[in-house]
């Protein structure tokens, strides 16, 4: 298929982007660490790749990507690193804030993750990559050869990752929890097809600048991740409110005729300019020197900006005619 072979650049970069935006850019990992992004690429970047062939093959949109990112979200914090049931995941005592002992989980962190997973590790990803490549922004980057190799690639990296994670964690989560989250992942991905493939038709009016889109999602970003964790069921709260406004002006600008494909692109702009600034407040995950630490931070930070800029400018040059809705049900 000539077409998804112009692709395939597109398709390599999105499927390293996605572990370094992921776990790098937020300062989980130091740049001394960059060759576990080998290990990192197949779950992360081959999870957003599949997702977003999934959507782009049906005719479906950004609602379709993050369901399917919610989906992704249970995958990987439910089997592989468990976090989700494990009160001492890291060392860090994530699950007492909104702790709910029926079910055993942290509302608070559960929530958080429900964020960082479908906005930032998918939707971001995503949407960087496809202002780099936005001629073909809406449409398949591999055929169904390469969709296939995606997929083999994502389980793989599930398969992987959780079993180093068992090896070097003696915590199981029960066979109820397993359950839950297994019924969860395909109500989430039953939802991401069941939408309608055609979005609703657009109304007149002026959306606001990319650059203040992409300030906002910005400031909300930051306003998630500074949840006073010690107000405990209030900072469950708080994120859902900062999710309430997002999702819903997000859904009510991309229905205006105004909204563009860079508009889209700033959302995504935008929540990586927040990982990238929000790394200099929390340290890594794993032991290194301080200057490293913050040669890193600054490191990613300004590979993001470039990054960014380079597809600003890639959108704006292909940008033309009547713009489609984004981030509806159709689009």
């Amino acid at each position: 298929m000539p077409q998804a072979q112009r692709s395939i650049p597109a398709a390599l970069t999105l499927f390293f982007a996605a572990p370094l935006i992921a776990e790098y850019l937020l300062g989980d990992f130091p740049v001394t660490w960059l060759p576990l992004l080998l290990l990192l690429a197949p779950m992360y970047g081959g999870g957003a790749l599949l997702i977003r062939e999934l959507t782009r093959r049906s005719g479906r949109g950004w609602p379709t990507i993050l369901l399917l990112g919610c989906a992704y979200c249970l995958i990987e914090e439910a089997f592989t690193t468990q976090s989700l049931f494990n009160p001492h995941y890291l060392g860090m005592h994530l699950l007492g804030p909104a702790w709910i002992p029926r079910l055993g989980i942290g509302a608070w962190w559960t929530l958080f993750m429900l964020n960082v997973h479908p906005f930032w590790s998918i939707g971001v990803s995503i949407a960087l990559v496809e202002g780099l490549f936005p001629a073909r922004a809406r449409t398949p980057w591999l055929g169904k050869a390469g969709a296939s190799v995606a997929a083999v690639l994502f389980a793989a990296g599930v398969g992987f990752n959780t079993f180093y994670q068992l090896r070097h964690d003696p915590f199981r989560a029960s066979p109820a929890q397993f359950l839950a989250a297994a019924l969860l992942v395909a109500v989430f991905t039953a939802a991401a097809f069941l939408l309608p493939a055609r979005g609703a038709s657009r109304t007149p009016g002026a959306a606001p600048s990319p650059w203040l889109s992409g300030a906002a999602t910005f400031l909300l970003g930051f306003a998630v991740f500074l949840a006073p964790v010690n107000w405990n069921w209030a900072a469950v709260g708080w994120i859902l409110a900062i999710d309430l406004v997002f999702l819903l002006s997000l859904r009510g600008f991309s229905r205006r005729s105004g909204w563009t494909p860079l508009h889209t692109f700033s959302v995504g702009a935008g929540g990586a300019l927040e990982y990238g600034v929000h790394a200099f407040l929390q340290g890594p995950v794993v032991p290194s020197p301080r200057q490293v630490v913050l040669l890193s931070h600054v490191l990613f930070l300004v590979l993001a900006v470039v990054l960014v800029a380079a597809a600003a400018r890639r959108t704006q040059r292909t940008l033309a005619g009547a713009p489609k809705p984004d981030f509806v049900a159709g689009n």
